[in-house]
């Protein structure tokens, strides 16, 4: 009886040794160790990949914004504030239905099949809001010049970046609401279109909250 009990307790004493130093090198320094690393050599990806104007965070590099006019009386839908470029449809977010003083986006797809009848008539009114809003005097929108990312969503649903041709469809209507020269506006956007990673992954794009701090500062600074 004695015998067992002292291996009883020699057994879990070595078995409580063990979760102390474990605890300590995975729970402790081990993420110690990754921080620092972080910290030292990758901080701003680190720290959310944060995106700053006038001194100021706006935004992540890495999620995408919506950039709409407040909700009039009887409004359930925001439109589009046309001053600025527009990302990428949200179709398929829902809100923070868990802790409600917090409404915060859900990222996620639409998870519906390409022959959906809900999802082909997203993609249907997204096409002809495209056309609607970017044909100005002068410069009609062709139908058959809207990208498909133009009006279908990510499939995270909070994709940052726009392609290069998505941006410049965009450009007439910007540079009209903004007062500057579209020779200009499409300057910014070739100015800020990035190629594929390392020369072959991915696909050319424009990161709009960039893009959207550039064209504030030119706005500002052609006034």
């Amino acid at each position: 009886m004695n015998t067992s009990v002292t291996n009883t307790a020699r057994l879990l004493g070595a078995g409580l040794r063990a979760l102390l130093v474990l605890t300590l090198l995975t729970g402790v320094l081990y993420p110690l160790a990754v921080t620092g690393i972080a910290q030292g050599l990758f901080d701003g990806k680190a720290n959310g990949s944060e995106v700053e104007s006038n001194g100021e965070v706006v935004g992540s590099s890495l999620i995408g914004q919506a950039y709409n006019l407040p909700l009039k009386e009887g409004q359930e839908t925001p439109a589009p504030d046309l001053k600025w470029f527009q990302g990428r449809p949200q179709n398929g977010l829902g809100s923070n239905s868990v802790n409600t003083q917090y409404r915060l986006i859900l990222s996620g797809a639409t998870n519906r099949s390409a022959d959906n009848a809900e999802l082909v008539q997203w993609v249907k009114d997204a096409k002809a809001a495209v056309v609607k809003d970017n044909s100005v005097p002068g410069h009609p929108v062709n139908p058959a010049d809207v990208p498909a990312d133009a009006v279908t969503s990510s499939g995270s649903g909070l994709d940052p970046a726009i392609s290069p041709k998505y941006a410049d469809l965009q450009v007439q209507r910007v540079a009209e609401k903004n007062g500057l020269p579209a020779d200009r506006v499409r300057k910014l956007v070739d100015e800020h279109t990035e190629g594929r990673t390392l020369g072959f992954m991915g696909e050319p794009r424009v990161n709009v909250l960039e893009l959207n701090i550039a064209l504030k500062d030119l706005a500002a600074a052609g006034r």
